[in-house]
């Protein structure tokens, strides 16, 4: 059969489970290529914002680079929280963008409540079974453990009743050239038939399509890449730690200059769905956990990284504290395993006054996160004696220099994950350190 062709002729439909981050932006793409959508999600904003075409998720229409609202005015764009709506005959193809983390550790009851509620075409005629596609990060053994036998259970025999396949997505979505239709993207079905045609579903919107032996190899793929990335960028902090009276920041980026080599810097710590989680995923599908001594000791090493800083900070007496950015990173409404968040509950506990400002978090949201006031940038600044940037958002890279520093007027330390106030023209009176250079955390 094929599906690609009656996804482009509008015969059949595109159901998305799941409309945040990824699951938005792959309905838009699909959209974009002609193919009607309809997502479903539990919470009623999202699917809003979908009827509307506007993604509400922070600069994702920058990261798109097309207007989504016409997709949405055009019917090619829906969403209901009605999951029903999707098991019909008529979606030919289902994509399960949903979360498979949860307090910093993979979780997957989200995924099998969407398997369950998929099992309701076993009392479908249809002429063809439905190809499901998971989009979520997985470990390698979670289809065959756990979603293959669910179906099974629900009546649903994969490869006969339904078509199974595995395609993580890899993209960055603070970078518009690394999107769904630039980066390559690896496929990978229960069967040979599931991986060609979800090499063809998936080749509307993406350029380049690898097809993995199967969904074992397909999940597994993601989760290698980005334990690879947090073993480096953990042994960038490692280094500063090794040798706290150097610029590793510095020395680090001439090392990153050699042809084979990739630039790293430390951090105060890495955050987020994928790096963070990458290697826990590894080790759990591993058939001998015991040998991936280094995915252990980078973890270790990572989770203690926010810690470090608020140990730091304490033996410089810091009093008021002022935290810039809850996001992992900068331009993303993501604080999944931030180090903002660990930072802040430490320098509590040891009764040091913390505010926050993040300009994609309400005042609202901020207190339920993380239980402290916020302040206003940049005139709020005031009120601090440590400043920390931990995630250098855009609003913060656009104002003023001697705006932002005039209202700096009893800060005597700043501290800067990836030194986005670099060149500020400081008075001498304020520390600044950028993480991994000479003694930002260890004072001579």
């Amino acid at each position: 059969m094929d599906i690609k062709q009656q996804l482009l002729s509008g015969d059949k439909l595109l159901g998305v489970w799941g409309i945040g981050y990824i699951g938005f932006s792959s309905m838009a793409y699909f959209a974009k290529a002609g193919v009607h959508c309809l997502g479903t999600d539990v919470y009623e904003k999202r699917v809003n914002d979908v009827k509307k075409g506007k993604p509400e998720i922070p600069n994702l229409e920058y990261w798109l680079a097309f207007d989504t609202k016409l997709l949405a005015q055009s019917g090619l764009l829906d969403a209901t929280t009605d999951w029903k709506k999707l098991i019909d005959p008529k979606f030919a193809v289902h994509l399960l963008s949903i979360p498979t983390e949860r307090g910093g550790k993979p979780y997957f009851e989200f995924l099998k409540d969407v398997v369950v509620k998929l099992c309701g075409f076993k009392n479908i005629k249809m002429e063809h079974p439905p190809l499901v596609i998971i989009e979520s990060t997985l470990t390698p053994t979670a289809v065959d453990e756990m979603v293959i036998p669910l179906f099974e259970k629900n009546g649903m025999k994969v490869g006969r009743d339904i078509l199974l396949a595995v395609a993580p997505r890899r993209d960055w979505f603070v970078s518009p050239d690394k999107t769904l239709e630039t980066l390559p993207r690896v496929v990978g079905g229960s069967t040979p038939e599931a991986t060609k045609l979800t090499a063809d579903v998936v080749s509307i919107v993406c350029k380049t399509v690898l097809q993995a032996k199967n969904h074992k190899h397909a999940a597994i793929v993601k989760s290698i890449e980005n334990a690879y990335r947090q073993v480096e960028i953990t042994l960038a902090n490692q280094l500063s730690l090794a040798y706290p009276d150097l610029d590793m920041t510095e020395i680090l980026r001439q090392a990153g200059t050699k042809w084979n080599m990739g630039t790293y810097h430390p951090s105060f710590g890495t955050g987020g769905y994928c790096i963070p989680l990458a290697p826990q995923y590894v080790l759990e599908g591993a058939k001998h956990p015991e040998e991936l001594t280094i995915l252990q000791a980078s973890l270790k090493t990572d989770f203690a990284q926010p810690e470090r800083v608020v140990q730091s900070l304490l033996k410089q007496k810091v009093k008021n504290v002022a935290i810039l950015g809850i996001a992992y990173a900068a331009d993303l409404k993501v604080h999944v395993l931030s180090p903002a968040l660990t930072i802040v509950k430490k320098l509590k506990e040891a009764g040091v006054n913390v505010k926050v400002n993040d300009p994609y978090y309400s005042d609202e949201e901020i207190k339920n996160l993380l239980g402290v006031q916020t302040f206003k940038f940049p005139e709020g600044l005031n009120e601090f004696d440590t400043v920390i940037m931990v995630a250098g958002h855009m609003q913060y890279r656009s104002v003023g220099k001697k705006l932002i520093v005039d209202n700096m007027a009893n800060c005597r330390l700043l501290l800067d994950n990836f030194g986005t106030w670099a060149d500020l023209p400081l008075p001498e009176r304020i520390e600044y350190h950028q993480a991994g250079d000479a003694c930002w955390l260890e004072r001579p």
